[in-house]
């Protein structure tokens, strides 16, 4: 099979008689890369447009083409001027089950892994649409892809993990340029701008629930407005779309940090941001057996930037951790909404609990960011945590517990508990952390599948036996 059929077969999945036109395919039209890549972009920025990609007159598809890949169920169909195709949108379960499925020449159901560091060319002179994995490959791109359509995104980006994707992002920032991020974010967070400080950006961390906080950070010399909302490990909620709307002012990007939420439940790019970070070793992949980031944007500027970055720091994911990826996403949706009914009901647990001070979770409707968090997200997610008043006692719930693993991160289908500030968290001075409201006893936990009723009566025991304060 044509090497270039098969490519637009990826694609285009079951789309008839693609001409795409060799001028086309020539043209050059990002700057540091090689041909082949140039190829491969400029093909890949042209599908991530939807009007393009369902457009007879700029593809050159003929009437009855269908794309099985996105499953789009027909509404309207022919009713669109020019020959487009209107169509709604399926829900995300439908697009993680049928995103990227069909265009393997065999008919594989799943899509295939590329494990390989290097292709085949043509000729001498001239490339292929893939020459080194470093700069693409066929299982990231549909990864990347498929990205993109549940952020609702232009273009989306895989790394090799959530911290790679953000160092990617803090590259586009040059010396003497400004960082404003939230003073309340993870702790790897918090490390790397240690790092960037190092390279004489300036990096302000301010409180993003206070708005006349953040407007007055906020200058002509900001590139960049870094949040988390939930917050982790505090689960405060910052508006994003008056923090976007503040920046946008200065004409500075917005920056989100979604990791907690998953596309699933929040899509900040319809808020407003500018870009999405997910760390997709959480909710994403969901199984705690890969690492990797995501970034999605806004515009192909900023894609254009990014890819390069990419390809020049070689930070791409690799095909077999994108396939892996692949592999567990398809039941993201189902697993998020489960893990999150069960995280509602132990937070009630947990708030009416007489050994537990304080809750922090969304969901309750006692939170303060309750209304905000709602008009922004649609659900609470699975990550909570709580206060003891004691450091003995939380250290003995995390050591006692028998269905928690204690650990770091979250995200998973087994439930997780640590306390932050020993672990995820440790690498903020003890005395910043106290700053900022982060104390030795808050449990962090992150709600798996299990049977909720075993994870409460376990959560329950492990409280009740502890050391009286």
């Amino acid at each position: 099979m044509d090497r270039h059929i098969l490519f637009r077969s990826f694609l285009y999945p079951k789309l008839e008689a693609v001409n795409m036109d060799p001028k086309f395919l020539n043209r050059n039209v990002n700057e540091g890369f090689s041909s082949g890549e140039k190829k491969r972009n400029e093909v890949l920025q042209l599908a991530g447009s939807k009007d393009l990609f369902l457009s007879k007159k700029n593809l050159g598809f003929p009437a009855k083409a269908i794309s099985k890949g996105l499953e789009l169920s027909c509404s309207g169909a022919g009713d669109g001027k020019d020959g487009e195709l209107k169509w709604r949108e399926p829900s995300i379960s439908t697009i993680l089950t049928g995103f990227g499925n069909s265009f393997d020449p065999y008919g594989a159901l799943s899509t295939p892994l590329y494990q390989t560091s290097t292709f085949n060319q043509p000729s001498a002179t001239e490339c292929g649409p893939y020459d080194y994995t470093r700069s693409g490959n066929p299982t990231r791109d549909v990864l990347q892809g498929l990205m993109a359509k549940l952020e609702k995104a232009d273009s989306a980006f895989c790394f090799t993990s959530g911290m790679a994707a953000l160092d990617t992002a803090t590259s586009l920032i040059e010396p003497d340029q400004e960082i404003v991020a939230g003073d309340d974010i993870y702790g790897g967070t918090d490390r790397l701008l240690q790092l960037v400080r190092k390279r004489g950006v300036v990096v302000k961390q301010v409180n993003m629930c206070d708005l006349s906080e953040v407007a007055s950070a906020i200058g002509p010399r900001t590139r960049l407005v870094w949040l988390e909302s939930p917050t982790n490990p505090r689960q405060q909620i910052i508006d994003i779309r008056k923090v976007a709307e503040l920046a946008h002012s200065q004409g500075a990007l917005v920056m989100v940090d979604n990791s907690i939420m998953s596309p699933v439940l929040c899509q900040p790019l319809e808020l407003g941001a500018d870009i999405v970070m997910e760390s997709a070793t959480k909710f994403i992949s969901g199984h705690s057996d890969l690492m990797a980031g995501v970034l999605a944007v806004k515009g192909q500027s900023l894609a254009k930037s990014i890819a390069f970055l990419q390809n020049a720091e070689g930070t791409g994911l690799a095909p077999f951790d994108c396939w892996l990826c692949l592999r567990g996403i398809k039941t993201m949706s189902l697993r998020v909404k489960e893990q999150q009914r069960s995280a509602h009901m132990l937070a009630e647990f947990l708030s009416s609990h007489p050994r537990v001070k304080q809750v922090y979770y969304a969901g309750l409707p006692s939170h303060p960011g309750h209304s905000l968090h709602f008009s922004q997200a649609k659900g609470a997610g699975s990550v909570l945590s709580f206060l003891t008043g004691s450091l003995a006692l939380s250290k003995h719930i995390a050591d006692t517990v028998k269905y928690f693993s204690t650990t770091v991160s979250f995200g998973s289908v087994k439930s997780l508990i640590s306390l932050p500030c020993f672990m995820s968290h440790a690498s903020i001075p003890a005395a910043v952390r106290e700053a900022r409201g982060l104390t030795e006893d808050l449990v962090r936990i992150s709600v798996g599948i299990e049977d909720v009723d075993d994870l409460i009566v376990d959560l329950d025991y492990a409280i009740r036996s502890g050391p009286l304060s």
